[in-house]
């Protein structure tokens, strides 16, 4: 089971990246901002093949997150 992480503040394009990839037969998580992406890689890193990651995001940004990653 492919998972991937999808991380950007735009509600609009994570969904348009999770419809495309559930349908080709990917699970997703979803995290809007760097913090919460810490979160959910944290609590299911085992299971995550690929993160999709934003750069310009609030609170902590893409490249923040993936140095912290």
């Amino acid at each position: 089971n492919n998972c991937v992480l999808i991380v950007d503040d735009e509600l609009r394009m994570r969904k348009l990246i999770k419809d495309f990839l559930s349908a080709k037969g990917y699970s997703i998580l979803e995290a809007e901002d760097g913090e919460k992406a810490l979160e959910v890689f944290k609590n299911n890193k085992n299971k995550i093949s690929l993160i999709l990651l934003d750069v310009m995001m609030p609170v902590l940004n893409g490249i923040e997150t993936l140095k912290k990653i």
